[in-house]
């Protein structure tokens, strides 16, 4: 088989950049290692800015995000026990949307498949080679055979846990990650959200946030301790959690109800440098990690693709690969920006037991925040995307 861009990841990043390749007329086929059904079946973020909406009706998808999503104008911060809002309107012009990753991921997969694009699902043993030359190519097993795709360039989008960046000769990367010492245990319900928007909640037993998905549908974080077991947590226990950390009002609103998915995922900062290997280009996760402190996994990983299929679009209609040529130096003076947000937020807003200063730092910090028109400015500008 033979294409002119390969994309190992069948996630948002690899199905966005696919669908944007294929409107400019750009062969491409997407690898992926699960099936449809498990990619559609993982909860992940659903706080996106205008760069993911832009992209997204970029691809011709974007109807039912605009029909379904939640447009967020500000955020609200609890500390000791009192809620503050930062508005992002006012101080910025801009505003955020609410739409899960899973439906983002379900009008991609729409997309391609109304599009004829090709999308091999359940695809084991998945190698690149001949990255630095020419003619790079993919194989695989499908369907009980093998594979080979020879291409002309490789994206790979397939998460940190993923095969392309593992294929990087190690003298060729660089790593940078800090692992923070605890983790989020996260609950998904059929409730109505305690807020019309996001309440991330500072307290004395740990930090909470108060999300949704949808009108009826609630998204709920708490900072637990990376040696818990999610077995430990029914759903008694986490909603009792839950109201100790949030303020009155939210305590006596908040419905509760038996949850749908209920898992714990650690916070990790991880940036990988370069994202360019001759003809391999990384993008999402499979280049970077942040904690979901910020909301800027999903957004990061829209951003990447942004540069990616621009440049790729150069290279194939103009001739041109300066895009390429620059899209790792452009990509991660982005991402780092990023990463230090959410490194900031992350610091400012879970507990760290046995640094008293640290914890004073943490409220004279918020205190400016809330006070300073500047800080405040500096917060939304961060939170609903920096320009390119």
């Amino acid at each position: 088989m033979r294409t002119q861009v390969v994309i190992i990841g069948a996630g948002p990043a690899g199905l966005l950049l696919g669908q944007l390749l294929h409107n400019h007329d750009i062969d491409n086929v997407i690898v992926e290692r699960h099936t449809g059904e498990h990619v559609l079946s993982r909860i992940r973020a659903g706080v996106i800015e205008k760069v993911a909406v832009d992209l997204l009706n970029e691809g011709g998808v974007g109807a039912r995000m605009h029909l379904d999503g939640l447009v967020h104008e500000g955020t609200q911060i609890c500390v000791e026990g009192i809620r503050h809002r930062i508005d992002f309107k006012e101080l910025t012009g801009k505003s955020v949307t609410v739409y899960g990753q899973t439906e983002i991921t379900k009008d991609l997969m729409d997309g391609r498949s109304a599009a004829g694009a090709k999308t091999v699902y359940a695809a084991y043993d998945v190698a690149v080679h001949d990255i630095f030359s020419d003619k790079p190519r993919v194989t695989c097993r499908s369907d009980g055979k093998p594979h080979e795709i020879e291409c002309e360039f490789i994206a790979g989008c397939d998460g940190f846990h993923g095969i392309t960046r593992k294929s990087v000769p190690p003298g060729a990367i660089k790593s940078y990650e800090r692992v923070y010492p605890f983790g989020w245990i996260g609950l998904l319900s059929d409730t109505p959200p305690v807020s019309e928007e996001l309440i991330y909640v500072r307290h004395g037993l740990g930090f909470a946030l108060c999300s949704m998905r949808s009108p009826t549908r609630s998204r709920y974080y708490l900072q637990c301790s990376l040696a818990e077991d999610v077995d430990a947590w029914p759903d008694e226990r986490f909603w009792d959690e839950l109201k100790l950390r949030l303020d009155p009002e939210a305590r006596e609103a908040i419905v509760t109800g038996p949850s749908i998915e209920k898992s714990i995922a650690p916070l990790r900062s991880f940036v990988a440098e370069p994202m360019r290997f001759g003809h391999l280009l990384l993008a999402g996760d499979a280049a970077h990690i942040v904690p979901p402190t910020g909301a800027k996994g999903l957004n990061l990983a829209a951003s990447d693709v942004r540069y990616l299929s621009q440049a790729l679009v150069e290279y194939y209609e103009k001739g041109s690969s300066v895009g390429l040529d620059h899209y790792s130096s452009h990509a991660l003076a982005r991402v780092w920006k990023a990463e230090r947000f959410s490194w900031w937020m992350t610091l400012l807003l879970h507990t760290f037991p046995d640094n008293p200063f640290d914890q004073k730092m943490q409220l004279a910090e918020l205190d400016y925040l809330f006070k300073s028109r500047a800080a405040r400015t500096a917060f939304a500008e961060n939170y609903v995307g920096l320009p390119f």
